[in-house]
C-alpha cells in the first residue's frame, strides 16, 4: 500500500496549485482518502475528505470554498484544488487513506510542500 504526492510547489498569494495523490497496491475508491496539512510549529489539519461510500466531500472553514478534492477512479487518483491560496495555507500536504472520514487515517503517504507567498 502506498501514496504517493506530487504537485506541490511554490505560488503566489492569491494563485492556485494542483496536489495529486496516487495510490499503488490498493484501490482508492474502496476508501475514504484525506488531504491533512501541517505547518511548521503548528498542529496537523485536515483540509478535506472524500468518502467512498457516495463521494461525500468535507472541508473545514479555513477552506472552504477555496479547495475542492476530487477522485479519478480510472487513474487511481485523488486531487485536490487550490485557489486563492494564502500565505497562511503554507504547510506539507499529506494524503491519507482511511475507512471513513470520521476515523483516522491508516496510511499516509510522504508529503509535498505548499508554500504561499504574500
Amino acid at each position: 500500500v502506498q501514496l504517493v504526492e506530487s504537485g506541490g510547489g511554490l505560488a503566489p498569494a492569491g494563485g492556485s496549485l494542483t496536489l495529486s495523490c496516487a495510490a499503488s497496491g490498493f484501490t482508492l475508491d474502496n476508501y475514504a482518502i484525506g488531504w491533512v496539512r501541517q505547518a511548521p510549529g503548528k498542529e496537523r489539519e485536515g483540509v478535506s475528505c472524500i468518502s467512498s461510500r457516495d463521494g461525500s466531500t468535507y472541508y473545514p472553514t479555513s477552506v472552504k470554498g477555496r479547495f475542492t478534492i476530487s477522485r479519478d477512479n480510472r487513474k487511481n487518483t485523488v486531487y485536490l484544488q487550490m485557489n486563492s491560496l494564502k500565505p497562511e495555507d503554507t504547510a506539507v500536504y499529506y494524503c491519507a487513506a482511511g475507512r471513513s472520514c470520521a476515523l483516522p487515517f491508516g496510511s499516509w503517504g510522504q508529503g509535498t510542500q505548499v508554500t504561499v507567498s504574500s
